[in-house]
């Protein structure tokens, strides 16, 4: 059925273009008639007709406009001044002052103190760590860390601290300080050593499976680092 309706189909189309074909030669074959028989008569072709004029603007009056005499209306400026009320002026005084003496004025969290200043307090805790005095400089870092954490030397700080607490031999005090760096400041730029650093104090004290964790985590989420080639090199030389 689908076949024949296809096949009907292409016969209309057919039909069609043919109707239209035929349409087109007997339109020609008209005109060459007429041509023929023009050509007998002898007559001649009808002049073309006369051009259309070209279009002219018209002239247009020209009006000018004269302002208008009246000057614009002026708007009213002045606004009236009305004085509160002395209900609304004891509001105002209520809630801008306290009667109790000891009430405290909230000014806004504390300005952050200058970068300049800061940065000469981590150079020279960090000149008391090169010249000898190992715990000043670690108590100084320290302080710096915990007083600005949100400084950008701050993780620096306490990796330094955590390299002098090594120095002195008390790793336990250096574990805390690398696991305070790496829990603060994940994306800083010396996490990665401080891994490092922790796992050798887990060494120091011991604590082998644990060594072994921090160097893993180290391959696994920072692979193709330089740290990684030391995790890797140091996981091997714990294996024999």
């Amino acid at each position: 059925m689908v076949a024949l309706q296809a096949e009907v189909r292409t016969m209309r189309e057919t039909q069609s273009r043919m109707e239209k074909r035929l349409e087109r030669m007997e339109l020609q074959a008209s005109v060459r008639q007429a041509r023929a028989s023009q050509a007998a008569s002898g007559s001649a072709p009808s002049p073309e007709s006369p051009p259309a004029p070209a279009f002219t603007t018209p002239e247009l009056a020209v009006v000018k406009l004269k302002p208008r005499a009246e000057p614009a209306p002026k708007l009213p400026l002045r606004v009236a001044v009305v004085e509160p009320s002395s209900d609304d002026m004891e509001m105002f005084i209520s809630n801008g002052s306290s009667d109790e003496p000891d009430a405290a004025v909230d000014s806004g969290p504390a300005e952050p103190a200058d970068n300049a200043v800061l940065e000469a307090t981590f150079e020279q805790a960090m000149a008391a760590l090169r010249t000898g005095n190992v715990e000043g400089g670690v108590s100084n870092l320290l302080g710096f860390a915990e007083k600005n954490p949100r400084h950008a030397r701050a993780d620096n700080a306490l990796y330094f601290s955590g390299l002098g607490q090594m120095g002195l031999k008390d790793h336990a005090s250096a574990a805390k300080t690398f696991e305070r760096l790496i829990e603060r400041y994940p994306a800083g730029d010396a996490v990665l050593d401080g891994m490092l650093r922790l796992a050798e104090c887990r060494l120091r004290l011991d604590q082998k499976d644990d060594a072994r964790a921090l160097y893993t985590r180290i391959l696994t989420q920072f692979p193709g680092t330089a740290a990684a080639t030391q995790a890797e090199q140091r996981l091997a030389s714990l294996s024999h």
